[in-house]
Order: C-alpha cells, then sequence, then structure tokens
C-alpha cells in the first residue's frame, strides 16, 4: 500500500464534525501527510427565499460565502497551530457526498475521514446518507469517526477479515493508519451455518467435528494471510458467533479505538446496501470504524 500524502476531511461545523477534523489532523501529524479540510455547500443554504429582491439575494449569498470562508480560515490558524501541520482548505457547492469524492480524487488523496454524525445527521438514514454515499463511491479508504474523546494516536485496533480476497488489504490498511498500535486480526466464524445445519436434523457429533475442523483450517488460513506482516506484529483472534455483532462486542470488550473493516459486497443488493456485515459495523460500534474500499 502506497503512503498516505493527502487527507480530506469534511466538515459542516458541528461539533461532531469538529471531532473527525482532529482526528484526521491527528492522522496528518502521524503519517506526516497534508490536511485537507473541505466544507460543502448546499445550493439551498445559499437561497434566501424568492419573495426578497435580486440584490437581497445576493448580498445573502455574498454574506454566507464570506461567513464560510471566515469560518475555514479560522479552522485552519487553529488547526495548524495545535499541530503543526501542513493544510489546505476549500469550499463548495453542491451535494456533499459527490463533491467530497470529486475533490479527493482531485488532490490524490490516500483516505476520507467524515464525522459519524454532522448538523445534518448523516448516518440518520440508511438509503441516501452522505456517509453511506461516500463509502460506496469513495475511490480511497473512509474514515468514520466516532470516538468521543480527543484524539490521539490510535493504540488499539481490530482488523476485521473474513478471509475473502476483498479482506486481503484490511491488516495493511490497519498497518499503515496505525503504525505503532496493538493490531489484532479477527475473524468471526460466522454460526449461522451452523445454526441451519442443526435445524435441518444434523447430528451433533458430525457438528461438532465440522465445527472443529472448519475452525482449524480457518486458523491456517488467518496465520498464513498474517505472515505477510513480519514487519509488524499481529495477533490472531478467531471467534464464533454473528460476525458484526461479534466484531463490535470484541472492540468493545477490549477497549479498541479503530476497527478496520472491508466493504462486504456479496450481490447486487448488498453492493447497494454496503454489505450487511460493513452496514451494521458502521451504525453499532462504538469506536472509529475505517472501511477499505
Amino acid at each position: 500500500m502506497q503512503p498516505i500524502q493527502h487527507i480530506v476531511a469534511a466538515t459542516d461545523f458541528s461539533t461532531t464534525a469538529q471531532l473527525a477534523v482532529q482526528r484526521a489532523a491527528q492522522l496528518a501529524l502521524d503519517l506526516n501527510a497534508t490536511l485537507h479540510l473541505l466544507h460543502v455547500v448546499n445550493p439551498l443554504d445559499l437561497y434566501a427565499g424568492s419573495e426578497l429582491s435580486f440584490d437581497f439575494q445576493m448580498h445573502y449569498q455574498q454574506a454566507q460565502q464570506q461567513h464560510i470562508k471566515t469560518e475555514m480560515e479560522d479552522l485552519t490558524m487553529q488547526l495548524h497551530e495545535q499541530f503543526a501541520i501542513s493544510i489546505e482548505h476549500a469550499t463548495r457547492i453542491g451535494r456533499a457526498y459527490s463533491e467530497i469524492v470529486s475533490y479527493a480524487n482531485a488532490v490524490h488523496a490516500g483516505l476520507i475521514v467524515a464525522g459519524a454524525q454532522g448538523e445534518h445527521s448523516i448516518l440518520a438514514k440508511l438509503l441516501g446518507s452522505t456517509a453511506l454515499h461516500l463509502i460506496k463511491t469513495a475511490q480511497c479508504p473512509v474514515l468514520i469517526v466516532k470516538n468521543v474523546q480527543n484524539a490521539v494516536s490510535y493504540r488499539h485496533v481490530i482488523a476485521a477479515v473474513d478471509l475473502s480476497a476483498g479482506s486481503n488489504d484490511v491488516p495493511t490498511l490497519a498497518t499503515t493508519i496505525a503504525p505503532h498500535a496493538q493490531i489484532e486480526a479477527l475473524l468471526v466464524f460466522d454460526s449461522n451455518q451452523e445454526a441451519h445445519m442443526y435445524k435441518a436434523g444434523m447430528d451433533e457429533a458430525l457438528l461438532k467435528q465440522y465445527r472443529e475442523k472448519a475452525l482449524s483450517k480457518a486458523q491456517e488460513q488467518l496465520e498464513t494471510m498474517l505472515t505477510h506482516y513480519s514487519d509488524h506484529k499481529i495477533n490472531s483472534v478467531i471467534r464464533t458467533g454473528y460476525p458484526p455483532e461479534t466484531i463490535c462486542t470484541y472492540a468493545n470488550e477490549n477497549k479498541a479505538d479503530l476497527i478496520v473493516i472491508g466493504k462486504h459486497n456479496r450481490n447486487q443488493i448488498e453492493q447497494w446496501l454496503l454489505g450487511s456485515v460493513t452496514k451494521t459495523v458502521v451504525y453499532s460500534s462504538d469506536c472509529d470504524v475505517l472501511l477499505n474500499h
């Protein structure tokens, strides 16, 4: 994986967006990257109303744009003084997710950072929300910030893998984002298949044999995957259960501050919904979630 040299942080100046900006600035410091602050204005926010004169509407738009410009400059100065990092800022008008992705592509961003909620509650809706569209369309990893404490370098990271081709790069992304953190590769053996076998009347002894054989094979595959990370010690962990719930529970019990996961897209419906495992982890986790593209 190429080093991350440019990080885009989307902000609407809300409290939760500020948490995301602080995290992005800390990562820019840790990774020696340039931070790009981006504010996207909805065109309707610049519309004062048809009952007002054209001249008044023009004055209103100019005042709004100047206010945003001042806020961006103040935020840039504050972060530069706090972190001493390279910062650029920009404002765009349009749909939030499309403008964020377009800007990230233009600056060759290696990471997009967004808050879990903002002034418009971007994770409040399942479909059509900025965050889910952003995760679906971005061409680089997307970090959804949910930690409420002040940003510090990540200390304990869970790399959630499922041994599919889509999760092979998850440990690499974890080590790139958090090179000095304790990292655990977590594989969840899905118990749903076993439950279906039990309901179908399969003998318990055969189920036990199936489980032991499957877990042994999974452990072997996981260890093989992790042999590529000799420069960074990654512990392997296997748990049994419903994957998204088990991932979130394990992260919470072990006080992880970041979950790294791939997009689990297995069919057309899941591709639109982002994948049930990934979507549920994004919604349910108490810590930050980093999604590989």
